[in-house]
């Protein structure tokens, strides 16, 4: 069971003017962002979906505080490997459907996508491989980049809405991340990855969500724990949500939360002026 702390809070909080907030978070350890206080923090947020990366934990082990909190429908994809990957989608909304993966073994065994289908809007959870340990996983990474840009520009063709939440880990372009002189020849700052990102953001046809509202510099998701990157603000901007256009107009405000660590990531917010029953 929750603490009456949690669920009380859910009750507490501000009334907000947007219709549908999503909470994006690469948890880096669901049972440790938990142990931080993220739920709790959560609780306070009155968000409609949080798109969880990285749960690194089958759902099987997990206590039922974690994996049920009150008040929410939630759903895991879990890594076959234990202790890896995972991403989890947790809705206030029970939605109609859910689809496990992207369709192709490779990827999926590693647990990396999860969509939430509620009428016509799709609220998808994803967390991309990262290159950063070596030229094996960088090449895995390509080849997931090469195999999912197909699928995106398909789902364009039909007539559902989407918001993918997660951990790209690429930093698109160079406002994306404090010292991209240095890392234009490291994993998450290639130019073959940035490319890939000019095309999802043109002729794929999806928006990043945080850009439509915020293009300031300084806007990061996370931090290497060497050298006091965090409190030198020395970050990469990983985590999107990535929308169609439509939804995209709906954008209302985004923010990134500082001010409590749960994870070597920052929770990313978005407001959107929309309600479940635009997608019926």
């Amino acid at each position: 069971m929750l603490s009456s702390e949690f669920y009380l809070a859910q009750f507490n909080s501000p009334i907000v003017e947007c219709s549908m907030r999503i909470i994006s978070l690469n948890c880096n350890g669901i049972r440790s962002a938990y142990s931080k206080g993220l739920y709790r923090w959560l609780g306070r947020q009155r968000a409609d979906i949080v798109c969880l990366q990285e749960t690194k934990a089958q759902i099987g082990v997990l206590d039922t505080a974690i994996k049920s909190p009150r008040g929410w429908h939630t759903f895991f994809m879990d890594a076959v490997k234990p202790g890896y990957s995972g991403v989890a989608v947790f809705s206030r909304k029970k939605p109609d459907g859910a689809r496990y993966g992207v369709g192709n073994e490779k990827f999926d065994c590693e647990g990396r996508y999860l969509q939430l289908d509620f009428g016509s809007l799709s609220v998808a959870s994803i967390y991309l491989p990262s290159g950063s340990s070596g030229e094996v996983r960088q090449e895995i990474k390509f080849d997931f980049l090469d195999f999912y840009m197909p699928l995106l520009k398909q789902q364009r063709k039909g007539c559902r809405e989407y918001v993918i939440c997660g951990d790209w880990n690429i930093a698109h372009k160079e406002i994306d991340l404090k010292n991209w002189r240095a890392n234009q020849k490291n994993s998450g700052f290639l130019p073959r990855e940035r490319a890939w990102m000019d095309e999802l953001f043109g002729s794929a046809g999806y928006l990043d969500g945080f850009r439509v509202v915020n293009e300031e510099p300084d806007q990061y998701t996370w931090w290497s724990n060497r050298g006091k990157s965090w409190d030198k603000n020395v970050g990469w901007r990983l985590d999107y949500q990535v929308v169609t256009p439509k939804v995209a107009e709906k954008i209302k405000g985004a923010s990134i939360y500082k001010r409590k660590r749960f994870s070597d990531h920052a929770p990313l917010t978005i407001d959107y002026e929309l309600d479940f029953h635009d997608f019926t």
